[in-house]
């Protein structure tokens, strides 16, 4: 399964180029939300911020991301990330991690051969930190193609999808040496009509050829023994008061389970973009998908990882917070494809975009891969066999 994750204690959070994303010369860093492509990717525009060590075609940060991102995927300049990740770059993915540069060269190559029609779109970049401790960029694409060519979902369907991708990078001189990346990988496999149970159940299995089985280590860490949840959120990864305020809020719904404090941090007209690619709209439906998900994971414990936020060119604030939940698949809840309750511990890698306007939560966007929860409930079972054998320690 994945890596542990950093807790995002020592990752930069500030944002170094002053309130609202300018820089001294008063240049404002680039947002992708209203910008047609080629204002993203500008070809005279003059550094907005300080880039030390970073090429000199990038002249901020969200810059360097959008473009370097275009350059790799959809130029096909593949050979980019020699230069943009590190020889002994992590990236951690809800099914699996890898930890060296060669296998990103790799596993790009393979995705653009099997999805050679596939265009990944900038909608956001939340960000943090500055060129000389660092930066943090959160990265929200949403992804089109069509299933034209065989490859690891099996023999071509012809079919399109549309899904939404988030990537969270640490970049120090022009290079990513750590990255999360959560696809939604079950909205794109559906759409194209591969069997999702079968597919989920094939990469388990090569998870279990290589004696990686699931094992399940007890209770989460969201109660202790018989006390209730802790009272007060941890906000030691926050850098500002609405950086705070979020991880609080996030910890009373989803660690202490008070749903109804939803209605205080979002707008009535809130619209929630979530796996699957739902579209949905009001209180009513973020509060529903919300204990959905702990219908499917009732002990499930909530654990913020990182949190950055920019000031919106349309307006209040965006803030990106990369999360986990932890615990068993217990009970029926919105994740349909689990099925009736195993009793297996699962890990939900998670990210999620707010944007505030007044006070109030006006949009969210959260990602996470139903696919990768589906594997890691086949890959317990597995363990479960009289045949399975563990490996020796």
């Amino acid at each position: 399964m994945t890596a542990p994750a950093d807790t995002g204690a020592d990752a930069p959070r500030s944002n170094g180029s002053g309130k609202g994303g300018k820089a001294p010369s008063g240049e404002a860093v680039l947002q992708p939300e209203r910008l047609d492509f080629t204002r993203m990717v500008p070809t005279d525009r003059p550094r907005a911020q300080s880039m030390q060590g970073f090429d000199p075609i990038y002249t901020d940060i969200v810059d360097y991301i959008v473009r370097c991102t275009h350059r790799i995927w959809d130029e096909r300049d593949v050979g980019l990330i020699y230069t943009h990740y590190t020889h002994n770059c992590v990236v951690y993915s809800s099914t699996g991690t890898v930890y060296n540069r060669e296998d990103v060269v790799q596993n790009t190559i393979q995705r653009l051969c099997m999805l050679p029609e596939r265009r990944g779109m900038a909608t956001h970049v939340i960000w943090g930190g500055n060129d000389q401790e660092g930066f943090y960029t959160s990265h929200l694409v949403t992804g089109s193609g069509r299933h034209t060519q065989p490859g690891p979902w099996g023999k071509p369907t012809g079919r399109t999808f549309v899904a939404r991708t988030i990537a969270d990078c640490m970049v120090f001189e022009n290079m990513i040496y750590r990255e999360w990346l959560v696809v939604d990988s079950m909205a794109q496999l559906r759409q194209v009509g591969i069997d999702v149970d079968a597919f989920a159940e094939n990469l388990a299995q090569s998870y279990f050829d290589k004696g990686l089985l699931a094992i399940d280590i007890g209770e989460t860490r969201r109660l202790i023994g018989q006390y209730p949840p802790e009272a007060e959120a941890d906000t030691s990864i926050a850098s500002n008061d609405i950086e705070r305020e979020t991880l609080e809020w996030l910890h009373e719904v989803h660690n202490r389970r008070m749903f109804g404090r939803i209605k205080d941090v979002y707008a009535p007209t809130v619209q929630w973009h979530g796996p699957l690619m739902k579209e949905l709209y009001g209180i009513a439906s973020v509060m529903h998908q919300t204990i959905g998900l702990y219908g499917t994971i009732p002990d499930g414990a909530f654990m913020p990882q990182h949190i950055c936020s920019v000031p919106s060119d349309e307006g209040g604030t965006k803030v990106a917070v990369r999360w986990l939940i932890e615990g068993h698949h217990l009970g029926w809840g919105i994740l349909e494809s689990l099925g009736a309750p195993t009793g297996k511990r699962v890990q939900v890698m998670g990210m999620s975009h707010f944007h505030y306007k007044n006070g109030r939560i006006v949009d969210e966007w959260t990602n996470y891969d139903e696919l990768s929860i589906l594997m890691q409930v086949k890959l317990a079972q597995m363990a479960d066999r009289p045949t399975a054998m563990l490996p020796d320690l």
